[in-house]
């Protein structure tokens, strides 16, 4: 049995004083939504369908449900990735890692461009592939990495006589 005050085996993780680690879980919940999302939509209510649907009125149901899978197969995979990368940040930035930093705003920079077009992506008939629901959905994670990203610079300015507390 181990006493109550003796020093515990294993160090916890020094996290950085001020590191945005609530906004970031905020960014990988709703980064997770935008994965799971399109796939909720294929099994239930189908809009996505609908959009093939509106974009070419003259397919039959094979065409419309091969876009409609490229589509939400789209969303998903790269909803998948940014869950992926969220983790990844999350992980360096709580563990003080010199290179979280750079590692958050790159991975905030490739959110706002991939939202960036799926709001504006058009083709063909389509005035804009992903149906602006879901590209309005994937710009809602870019607000909270751009609120962490802010937060990790300023940290270390705020205060600059603390010293590296990376690694």
């Amino acid at each position: 049995m181990i006493a109550a005050d003796a020093p515990s085996q294993t160090a916890p993780t020094a996290r950085p004083p001020g590191a945005p680690i609530g906004v970031m879980y905020a960014g990988l919940a709703l980064t997770a939504v935008t994965a799971l999302a399109p796939l909720v939509d294929a099994a239930t209510v189908d809009t996505i369908a609908g959009h093939v649907r509106a974009a070419y009125p003259d397919w039959g149901p094979g065409p419309v449900g091969q876009d409609r899978t490229a589509i939400t197969a789209y969303l998903a995979v790269t909803g998948g990735l940014g869950v992926l990368l969220w983790l990844l940040v999350i992980r360096a930035v709580a563990s003080g890692r010199r290179w979280a930093r750079a590692a958050a705003t790159s991975a905030w920079g490739a959110g706002v461009t991939l939202a960036m077009v799926n709001l504006g992506m058009g083709g063909e008939r389509y005035e804009v592939i992903v149906p602006v629901g879901y590209g309005v959905l994937t710009l809602l994670p870019c607000v909270a990495g751009g609120v962490a990203v802010v937060r990790l610079w300023r940290r270390r300015d705020a205060h600059p006589h603390d010293g590296p507390a990376t690694r």
